[in-house]
């Protein structure tokens, strides 16, 4: 009897996207091996360390990351589209071996990201796995646009949160699929974590404040100055900065993915429990994957009777 092909897509959700690693732990362990991966923003990030065979390397990063090293990664300025400009992230991906050309790869790997001008859906096959993943990331209002083939590429997750039908048209038979939105709306401002409020106390770098208020003009950068610490903080009686910006990203990434899998479902749907996750807390990476593994021994039933 024919092995059928596996195709895994793995959603978008940022933090949350830790959960993708226990999935693919919790699948080794039961004996399936995916043929083909497919991401979106933070999946298209854990699928692209699977592929390259450097998950572990990953997975020992995001159990023992804090606040301070995550910080380190937030290369923040006020152009170029995004408050972050991306360069760090490029950096980290290489340090842990993410960077070969995706056809190098022995898996089918697809990384999704969105034209900003037209507003499609691109799927990325080729070229190097961490330029991909660079354009699939790119969160708007967060994370700068990227730029490859002369087009401005951002988050995949405006147009395929989770992505069964790139799976689909890659050739898999049987389509595991990893929806990180499932149980966001509804999520209290008042219940932030503590990993959220330490990043409130975490002064960004100086460097990175330099580096941004240099493309600012000279009459603003005290104001600036003054704005920058506040931003992140919240008000008595409103919901701050990335409150609003996390949760207007729940709403439309969950009403996105409910309308593409409505239309595209896959044979088996894992949905981790992840309600308490904030949208930038990746400092809580040892619970997020504990979830994910979770989510796949709750499952094992299901994926036998396909497998």
């Amino acid at each position: 009897m024919k092995h059928p092909r596996i195709g895994l897509a793995l959603g978008s959700g940022a933090a949350r996207g830790w959960s993708h690693i226990g999935v693919i732990d919790a699948l080794a362990d039961a004996g399936i091996e995916p043929d083909i991966v497919c991401g979106t923003s933070i999946g298209s990030l854990v699928g692209a360390a699977y592929v390259a065979g450097e998950l572990p390397a990953l997975r020992d990063w995001a159990m023992a990351a804090t606040w301070r090293e995550i910080v380190g990664l937030m290369d923040v300025r006020l152009s170029g589209g995004g408050v972050m400009d991306g360069r760090q992230i490029v950096t980290f991906l290489k340090g842990l071996g993410i960077a070969e050309p995706i056809e190098s790869h022995a898996k089918k790997y697809a990384a999704v990201a969105t034209d900003l001008v037209t507003g499609r859906e691109i799927w990325l096959q080729s070229g190097p796995i961490h330029e991909a993943v660079r354009a699939s990331v790119a969160l708007p209002g967060i994370l700068s646009p990227a730029r490859i083939d002369g087009r401005w590429l951002v988050d995949g997750g405006l147009t395929n949160p989770v992505p069964v039908s790139v799976c689909r048209a890659l050739g898999a038979d049987v389509i595991i699929a990893v929806n990180l939105n499932g149980d966001l709306v509804g999520r209290r401002f008042e219940t932030q974590a503590e990993g959220a409020a330490e990043l409130l106390q975490t002064p960004v770098p100086n460097e990175s404040i330099d580096a941004m208020l240099r493309h600012l003009p000279q009459p603003l950068r005290q104001p600036a100055e003054q704005m920058i610490p506040r931003l992140l903080q919240k008000g008595p009686s409103t919901p701050g900065y990335f409150d609003v910006i996390s949760n207007s990203i729940n709403i439309m990434q969950d009403q996105i993915t409910r309308t593409r899998l409505a239309g595209e479902p896959p044979h088996v749907m894992l949905i981790p429990r992840l309600r308490d996750i904030g949208l930038m807390e990746f400092n809580r990476g040892r619970e997020t994957i504990a979830e994910g593994r979770a989510c796949v021994e709750n499952a094992l039933p299901m994926l036998q009777r396909y497998l």
